[in-house]
């Protein structure tokens, strides 16, 4: 059977680039793109008219359990089983500024950015972890020993401020705090499903600062050539999945390889 990848927040920005990547170089993989709002995700639509029969869009809000729960349920229904999860979705601020100091802090605005960066991941994986045991592992370990190899991976896109170890100017309280618990249930998954036979790689990964919605309005303040495409930073991340097997599972890669510190 062929591979199976799913895409969480895959409308628009990284998550609509995996699609096209994997589409365009993993054939004949299928992917299962999700999105809050699949009747007005426009790109979405031309890649499924692109290449019919390979792409499936589901609705799915990360901050509702019942979206993810019903989304399993529907893949286990026409798949049985998921080789790659992608968790994409982010949220900067409900405000689209990080915070500069604790004036700018709020309650609300806290919560918001931790339901959907850090619990939505969560319970993608909650519910899409008995699916990814079912996996074919057939993104990644590149010729590996049996010992080594695995059945599925989860991805949860991650920023290099959430790095605890890194954080040396401060700020962007809700963006860090919401990465670096992120990370936490990335290594949390790691050891619990690589208990398992067959096993779940989970991995951090950091893009870099690319050129998506999310990043635009600091965008002055980086250099040019440190500034990606969604292309190039997701050419990069699938080399970085190409080449995952269990010895690399409850790690934070960056775009270029290099290990992040927690």
């Amino acid at each position: 059977m062929a591979a199976v990848a799913l895409v969480q927040g895959a409308s628009r920005g990284l998550g609509l680039e995996f699609c096209k990547h994997i589409l365009l170089n993993k054939a004949p993989a299928a992917v299962i793109a999700t999105c809050r709002n699949p009747e007005v995700a426009a790109d979405l639509a031309t890649l499924s008219a692109q290449h019919p029969g390979r792409v499936t869009v589901l609705k799915l809000d990360v901050n509702r359990e019942d979206d993810i729960k019903n989304a399993a349920e529907t893949v286990k229904s026409a798949f049985g089983k998921v080789d790659l999860v992608i968790n994409s979705s982010a949220l900067l601020h409900p405000s689209g500024k990080g915070e500069t100091s604790l004036r700018d802090v709020s309650a609300q605005g806290v919560i918001s950015t931790l339901t959907t960066n850090t619990v939505g991941p969560l319970v993608m994986a909650k519910y899409f972890a008995p699916l990814l045991q079912k996996g074919g592992g057939m993104f990644g370990q590149q010729p590996v020993e049996k010992a080594k190899q695995h059945s599925g991976i989860i991805v949860n896109m991650t920023a290099k401020v959430g790095s605890i170890g890194d954080n040396a100017l401060g700020g962007w309280y809700s963006y860090r705090m919401s990465k670096a618990a992120l990370n936490m249930a990335t290594r949390n998954l790691s050891i619990e499903l690589a208990r398992s036979r067959p096993r779940i790689v989970c991995v951090s990964l950091h893009p870099g600062t690319v050129n998506t919605d999310l990043s635009r309005p600091y965008h002055r303040n980086v250099p040019k050539d440190k500034l990606f495409s969604t292309e190039y930073s997701v050419q990069c991340l699938m080399g970085i999945i190409d080449s995952l097997n269990i010895d690399k599972t409850g790690r934070a890669y960056a775009w270029d390889g290099s290990e992040l510190p927690w």
